[in-house]
């Protein structure tokens, strides 16, 4: 049986081909187009699993190919390759909703990896996931909290009363969000995902209410905004701590009257728009710094879901790692049976900065490492233990000792595992993958990104010029 259907979009006819043999010697069934413009008409006459795609392409390039993707609707992962690739190109694709930017030349195994995941988490967003100790659409738990909120949740899925969920950075709040909108009776209309801390001031409001024709240079045609694309569905406001003053305003009057103003239109637009909203900040803090009007907090917080952080549901703790173990196994041809007993008391003990973000990462990392059946503590950590993950725990674990953070000079005191059986130059790119990765998560919040990485901002903004030299200078074939 195939594994999915993968639609490669490149126009240099070798390294079309290439591509599509190697995809199909790993059990995908392959459609090849040369542009985007044959591959917008596969997408609408065609289901598919996954797109990967060039970036420079005459009639229709990748970036454009993907704009359409996300104005048509169509839900498939795109993965974006380029010979060219800049870090301002990769984070480009990437607020428009890429799965992926990968450079040119790529290792069989590394697409084979990717494309793995696209498709993977394409099927497991569309199909729940239930047994006696978790609920549907990933949210995994037994936690009494956790799961009389999940109870809320449902209680007020079918109302289209305002849903403000906080917590810290990894709590699953958007995982939240698509829980209650899969509850509710909109589950089969559209669920549109706006991240207000990753797009600029002067392209958010646009970005939300859209744009008549020549309203502003660069607008050469109509754009609907994504209130207008979730009509009937839900929106999901991310980080919404992070809006101006002046476009709150504007979303205070949208909740108000259900109807926006496209930038440049002189008539408003009804929408039936369910808005949940979601922060990692003290969004109280902010109203008595008059950085967020308390009238729209009123607004957005009709119902009000804090989450509970990683290290408040310990209980969860076997069943998220057991989980991600299985999940990458799957993703990457592993078979890891679980933590050996000291690992799984130091995944107890750690502090969790990153909640369950920053544990998915660490597991994921150690199956890839892991050299036997079960996880050891080796394996958990490439280099030192972050400071941070053991805040207020002790003792240390033995393998490990107290250390500055990474990126400054550590003491004579700082303890590294054993990394021999590690083949040499793997753990620079290691890094790179995690720091980019983590990026990914975080939708490009630096700040977000190296807590969970447990570095400083300055050491991810050194490492970010540091890639961007090497991407500038590189050639692809």
């Amino acid at each position: 049986m195939h594994k999915g259907n993968i639609l490669v979009v490149e126009d240099i006819r070798q390294e079309r081909a290439a591509l599509c043999e190697v995809l199909k010697s790993w059990g995908y069934r392959v459609t090849a187009v040369g542009n985007g413009v044959s591959a917008l008409k596969e997408l609408k006459g065609q289901n598919y699993d996954l797109v990967i795609s060039d970036l420079r392409m005459p009639e229709l390039n990748g970036l454009e190919l993907l704009r359409k993707v996300n104005e048509e609707e169509i839900a498939v992962p795109v993965i974006i390759m380029s010979g060219y690739g800049t870090v301002e190109s990769a984070v480009e694709v990437m607020k428009l909703g890429a799965f992926d930017f990968v450079l040119k030349p790529f290792t069989p195994e590394a697409m084979k990896s990717i494309a793995a995941k696209a498709i993977h988490n394409r099927i497991s967003s569309s199909s729940p996931r239930a047994d006696s100790e978790s609920v549907e659409r990933f949210i995994i738990t037994r936690n009494p909290q956790m799961l009389d909120l999940l109870d809320l949740a449902k209680t007020v899925a079918n109302s289209k009363a305002s849903v403000l969920i906080q917590g810290e950075s990894g709590t699953g709040k958007e995982l939240f969000a698509r829980f209650i909108h899969n509850q509710s009776l909109r589950r089969n209309k559209t669920f549109v995902a706006v991240n207000c801390a990753a797009l600029p001031e002067g392209l958010l409001e646009s970005e939300l209410f859209g744009h008549e024709k020549g309203s502003f240079t660069g607008a050469v045609s109509r754009k609907l905004g994504k209130f207008e694309l979730a009509t009937g569905g839900t929106i999901l406001l991310d980080e919404i701590s992070e809006m101006n003053s002046q476009l709150q305003a504007k979303l205070l009057r949208v909740l108000q009257e259900s109807e926006i103003d496209r930038v440049g239109s002189r008539h408003p637009v009804p929408i039936d728009t369910r808005v949940i909203s979601t922060t990692n900040q003290d969004i109280e803090a902010a109203i008595q710094a008059e950085k967020f009007r308390p009238d729209l907090y009123y607004r957005l917080n009709v119902i009000p879901i804090r989450l509970p952080p990683l290290r408040d549901r310990k209980d969860d703790m076997p069943l998220l790692a057991d989980y991600f173990i299985k999940k990458y196994n799957k993703i990457d041809g592993r078979n890891v049976k679980g933590l050996t007993k000291d690992a799984a008391q130091i995944l107890m003990d750690m502090h969790w900065p990153g909640n369950v973000r920053e544990l998915e990462n660490m597991i994921e990392r150690a199956v890839l490492l892991c050299r036997g059946e079960l996880i050891d503590k080796d394996a958990l950590f490439v280099g030192e233990m972050p400071k941070a993950a053991l805040r207020g725990v002790g003792p240390y674990p033995p393998a490990w000792k107290p250390y500055k953070p990474y990126g400054l000079e550590a003491g004579p005191e700082a303890g590294v595992p054993e990394l021999s059986s590690i083949p040499a130059g793997s753990l620079k790119e290691m890094e790179k993958r995690m720091i980019l990765h983590t990026l990914d998560r975080t939708n490009g919040n630096r700040t977000h990104a190296a807590d969970i990485l447990g570095i400083s901002v300055r050491t991810l903004r050194n490492k970010l010029n540091e890639y961007r030299e090497k991407m500038s200078a590189s050639v692809g074939l």
